[in-house]
């Protein structure tokens, strides 16, 4: 979270912060005077996730509560869940990239655990299909300034991230 707010707070009024239940974006109100990407239940994962997120949203996405986008929650027909899946390979794939630029392993969320059984493999690929796509022609900006900001805090500086 520190992190977070050291790299974006001055350029984007934006900070990260340990949520409860479920993740959300909260634009900046009379309550609070700055823009709130929200994290599940303190997990690295969901940070990363949500950042993620945040990095692809554009400046009017980033004016409304979501960005904008009505979710579809955990139990989804198999039409939802593809969806689902065609929207989250772009974040996915950042998350991927932040997560190794930390030094974890990465694995895909479906996030349908009482729906329609996902196909794992298939949206594996497309995330490293994308993931590979944004390492020859480039990360989103704001992604690619989070990647350097945790490699070289986790001591990562140097390496390139593996596919």
């Amino acid at each position: 979270m520190a992190l977070f707010d050291k790299t974006f707070f001055a350029g984007f009024n934006t900070r990260l912060i340990r949520g409860e239940d479920e993740p959300v974006y909260l634009p900046a109100n009379e309550l609070k005077p700055y823009n709130q990407v929200v994290f599940a239940h303190g997990y690295f994962s969901s940070a990363l996730h949500e950042v993620a997120h945040w990095c692809i949203a554009g400046e009017a996405r980033r004016k409304m509560e979501d960005y904008g986008y009505w979710y579809c929650p955990d139990g989804r027909n198999r039409q939802q869940q593809k969806e689902f899946e065609q929207v989250e390979v772009k974040p996915q794939a950042i998350e991927r990239a932040f997560t190794l630029a930390v030094g974890r392993k990465f694995s895909v969320s479906t996030d349908n655990l009482n729906g329609a059984e996902p196909d794992r493999d298939a949206f594996t690929d497309a995330v490293l299909k994308q993931f590979c796509w944004y390492e020859q022609h480039g990360f989103p900006p704001r992604a690619q300034l989070f990647i350097d900001a945790l490699k070289h805090t986790f001591g990562k500086g140097g390496e390139k991230i593996p596919a």
